[in-house]
């Protein structure tokens, strides 16, 4: 599910696709129903956006609400930012800022604990751009922490997973973000636009490879993968 016109669901669209699924792709905001069930899907994707997941929106209070359903179904789910923060919110957690106001909007240090480090090797720095970070829901496994949100990877069960980080970006959805959302850089703790795109040519082969393997984790591969 994506949440604004031109949205792009970038690599991890194209690691899935590489993987042999095929993509089903929804935008709520513009009033796309949503699946009563995932018989037909090998899982699902929420995606990040410029809204709160706080946000009084129709569309939502209707695909947090939805969340029920791959959850119900213990089908495999991953939540991006919004999608994670949507999904803290219908597990009983909050999604709120930082006390002192401090947002994370460029490169900053993940860090994984005993049990993410179990599970694979983490990156150790992401592409971030949020203002808000969620609690860990209850019954969850933190998998990834870091100094100023400390919540920054979770697994729920044995299928859902959220990330309050953006490993999916292309070269090209870097730079639009970097224009539209430039505005932002004056917010504390935001870093300007050339540290977004110097940082990428620094950290950004680490955080695809972790994309993939991640990607995989959840969902596996499709019967027509290629080899």
């Amino acid at each position: 599910m994506l949440h604004q016109e031109m949205s792009s669901p970038g690599r991890v669209g194209h690691l899935l696709m590489e993987a042999g699924f095929d993509l089903d792709i929804l935008r709520p905001p513009l009033g796309d129903a949503l699946p009563e069930t995932l018989e037909r899907h090998a899982g699902a994707v929420v995606f990040g956006g410029p809204m709160s997941a706080n946000d009084g929106d129709e569309f939502v209070k209707r695909e947090t609400d939805w969340l029920a359903v791959p959850l119900n179904e213990d089908r495999p789910f991953l939540g991006i930012c919004l999608g994670a923060q949507m999904l803290v919110n219908h597990l009983g957690g909050k999604v709120e800022g930082h006390g002192d106001g401090l947002v994370e909007i460029g490169w900053y240090p993940i860090r994984p604990t005993e049990d993410g480090a179990a599970l694979m090797q983490w990156p150790e720095m992401v592409y971030q751009f949020h203002r808000e970070g969620f609690s860990l829901p209850k019954d969850a496994t933190l998998l990834a922490t870091a100094d100023a949100y400390p919540n920054q990877a979770f697994r729920y069960g044995s299928n859902a997973w959220g990330v309050q980080f953006h490993a999916e970006l292309t070269a090209v959805m870097m730079h639009r973000w970097v224009v539209r959302g430039a505005h932002r850089f004056e917010l504390p703790g935001a870093q300007q636009g050339r540290d977004h795109l110097g940082g990428r040519l620094i950290w950004d082969l680490h955080l695809r490879r972790w994309l993939g393997e991640f990607l995989e984790r959840i969902f596996g591969k499709a019967d027509g993968a290629r080899k």
